[in-house]
C-alpha cells in the first residue's frame, strides 16, 4: 500500500471514528432505547436522579440534602459537584447530565487511545476506540447520566499516568497524581476499590527494574490516595452524615443464598453477564486472557502477561467480575466498565500478535501471527453487525419517559392536591425531567427523627405518589398508616412489561390526622377510601 492511499485510509478510518462518536451527542433528550436487550436495568429510570439528586435539588429548591431520604452525594460527590457546576450554564436538564456523561466517554475514548499508544501502534490504539464507539452497548449506557463513564475516565488516567512513570522526570510527584485520581475514583464509585489491582499492577510492572523507585511510587500513590479519602470522610464524621454514608452500603447488600456453593453460581451468572456488552467481543478479550495466561511458561504468554495495558486490563475486569459475584445481583450498567478493558484486551492482544510474532518474544511462532489476524479479522465481524445496531438506535429516538413526567408533573400542577411533592422510586428522575419535587419510597436512610418511611411521610406530608405499574406490598402498608390512596393517571413509558405503565395517585390524609397502627388488618390490600385497580403485587 502507497503512502498516499495509507493516509486516505487513516483519514477515513478517523472520520469514520469521529461520525460515530458523534452519535452519542446526539438527541440527549431522548429515553434510554426500547426493546435493547437490556430492557430491565434500573438505571434508566432511577439512577439519573438519584446520583445527581444533590444538585437537582440545590438548584431548583434551594437544599442538596434530605433528612431521612437517599442522600447518595455523600458517600459519592463527585458526579453531583459536576453536574451542580454545570447547571449555573445549562440549567437542570437530562440534556444537560447526560451531556456531561457523554464528555466522559469522549475522555475515555481519548484516554484508551493514549493507554494503548503508550506502547503500542497507533492501529491498536484505534482499534479500540473502533470497537467502543460502535458498540451499542456503549452507545446506550454512555449517554444515561450515570456513575460508569466518569469511573472508566478516572481509572484510564491514573493507568495512562502509571505506564508512562519511567519516562517522567519526577515521577514520585506523577505518581501522587495517581493517587489523587484513585481517590476521585473512590468518591465517584465506591466500587472503585475493586478497581485498585489493575492500576497497583500497572505502577509496579512498569517500574519492576528499578523496585527501590516502585515502592517510592507506590508509597507516593497509597499515601496521597489515604489522605484525600481520610480528608473527605473525616469531614462526612464532622458534618454528623455517617449514617447517609453507610446506608449505600446497605442498599446494596443483597441478600445471599444459603447453599455453600453460591459464590461459584454467582461468578458463572456474572461472567455470563459479559455476553449482555457484546456476544463476540467479549468471548474474544476471554480467549486472548485464557490464552495469554495458559501460555505463560512460553516467551510469548508471559510477555503478554507482563505487559502493563494487558496485564492491567485483566485484573480490572477480573476486579469487577468479583464485585459482581460477592454481590450476587450484576446488572448490565456495570459492564459499561467491564466492556472498555474488555476491548482494550482485544486490541493489544491483536497488536501483540500480528505486530510481534516475527521478533522477540514471539520468534519462531508463525501461528501467533495468524492468531492475532483471526483476532482482528473477528473484531472487524463484530464491529460491522455493531454498527447497524448502533446507527439504528441513534436513528429512531423515543421519549416516552420525558413526555410521561411531563405528563405527570402537568397533571399535578392542574389538579391540586395538598402539598406538591411527590414520593416515587423514580422521583429524583422526575425532579430532573420536570423539576417536580420529589422524596424516595424505596430508600429512606434512617435517622433518629426519621427512622422508616412511615416516619418521612409524617414529616414531609407529600400530596402525590407515583408507581410502576402495580403497588409494592410492603409501601402500601406504609402510604396507608398515613393516608388513603385515590388513583389519578396512568402514563406510558418504556419497555419491560413490568415497569412500562407509570400510575399517579392522589394521597389523601387519614380523617381528622388519624395515623393507623403497622399490624392494622388489611395494611397491605386496598382499604376503605382507597380507589384504585392496579394490582398490590
Amino acid at each position: 500500500m502507497t503512502g498516499g492511499l495509507k493516509r486516505w485510509c487513516l483519514w477515513g478510518w478517523l472520520v469514520s471514528i469521529a461520525v460515530f462518536a458523534g452519535l452519542h451527542a446526539l438527541n440527549l433528550r431522548a429515553d434510554f432505547p426500547n426493546h435493547s436487550p437490556w430492557i430491565f436495568d434500573w438505571a434508566k429510570y432511577t439512577d439519573e436522579g438519584w446520583y445527581g439528586n444533590a444538585a437537582i435539588r440545590a438548584h431548583l429548591f434551594g437544599h442538596w440534602y434530605v433528612a431521612g431520604d437517599f442522600n447518595p452525594a455523600v458517600a459519592l460527590p463527585v458526579l453531583p459537584f459536576l453536574e451542580w457546576v454545570l447547571f449555573f450554564a445549562t440549567g437542570v436538564t437530562p440534556q444537560a447530565a447526560r451531556g456531561l456523561a457523554v464528555a466522559f466517554f469522549f475522555a475515555n475514548l481519548v484516554l484508551s487511545y493514549l493507554l494503548l499508544r503508550a506502547h503500542g501502534p497507533r492501529w491498536a490504539g484505534l482499534l479500540s476506540v473502533t470497537l467502543m464507539v460502535t458498540s451499542p452497548f456503549l452507545y446506550c449506557f454512555s449517554r444515561l447520566a450515570i456513575l460508569e463513564p466518569m469511573l472508566t475516565a478516572f481509572t484510564l488516567g491514573a493507568l495512562n499516568l502509571a505506564v508512562r512513570l519511567p519516562r517522567m522526570r519526577r515521577p514520585a510527584m506523577a505518581s501522587a497524581g495517581i493517587g489523587l485520581l484513585f481517590a476521585l475514583t473512590m468518591l465517584t464509585k465506591t466500587t472503585a476499590v475493586f478497581l485498585l489491582p489493575a492500576v497497583g499492577w500497572a505502577l509496579l510492572l512498569t517500574l519492576r527494574h528499578d523496585w527501590k523507585l516502585a515502592a517510592r511510587c507506590a508509597f507516593a500513590a497509597l499515601g496521597t490516595f489515604v489522605v484525600c479519602y481520610g480528608l473527605w470522610m473525616a469531614a462526612v464524621a464532622r458534618a454528623g452524615m455517617m449514617g447517609d454514608y453507610r446506608y449505600l452500603y446497605f442498599i446494596n447488600d443483597y441478600p445471599k443464598p444459603r447453599e455453600l456453593y453460591w459464590p461459584l453460581v454467582s461468578a458463572i451468572w456474572s461472567f455470563h453477564g459479559g455476553l449482555w456488552a457484546d456476544h463476540i467481543l467479549i468471548p474474544l478479550a476471554g480467549l486472548l486472557m485464557l490464552g495469554a495466561v495458559g501460555t505463560w511458561w512460553r516467551a510469548g504468554g508471559r510477555a503478554l502477561l507482563m505487559d502493563p495495558v494487558f496485564g492491567a486490563s485483566i485484573l480490572a475486569v477480573f476486579g469487577y467480575i468479583f464485585f459482581m459475584t460477592i454481590q450476587n445481583h450484576p446488572q448490565p450498567r456495570y459492564f459499561a466498565v467491564v466492556a472498555f478493558f474488555c476491548f482494550i484486551l482485544v486490541a493489544r492482544g491483536a497488536e501483540a500478535m500480528v505486530s510481534l510474532a516475527a521478533a522477540e518474544p514471539f520468534r519462531n511462532l508463525p501461528e501467533a501471527h495468524v492468531a492475532g489476524w483471526v483476532v482482528i479479522a473477528l473484531a472487524c465481524v463484530a464491529t460491522a453487525m455493531n454498527c447497524q445496531r448502533t446507527v439504528n438506535y441513534a436513528a429512531h429516538p423515543q421519549y416516552t419517559f420525558v413526555n410521561a413526567a411531563e405528563q405527570l408533573t402537568h397533571y399535578m400542577d392542574t389538579h391540586p392536591n395538598g402539598k406538591r411533592l411527590l414520593v416515587s422510586i423514580s422521583g429524583d428522575e422526575i425532579s430532573l425531567v420536570s423539576h417536580v419535587p420529589a422524596l424516595c419510597d424505596d430508600f429512606a436512610t434512617p435517622t433518629a427523627a426519621i427512622p422508616d418511611l412511615p416516619a418521612k411521610l409524617a414529616v414531609y406530608q407529600p400530596g402525590w405518589y407515583a408507581a410502576w405499574n402495580d403497588l409494592d406490598p410492603g409501601t402500601l402498608q406504609d402510604l396507608h398508616r398515613h393516608y388513603s390512596l385515590e388513583q389519578v393517571a396512568m402514563f406510558r413509558a418504556f419497555d419491560d412489561e413490568e415497569r412500562n405503565t407509570l400510575v399517579l395517585f392522589k394521597l389523601h390524609p387519614l380523617p381528622g390526622g388519624m395515623v393507623r397502627g403497622p399490624d392494622d388488618e388489611g395494611m397491605q390490600d386496598a382499604l376503605p377510601g382507597d380507589s384504585f385497580d392496579v394490582p398490590v403485587e
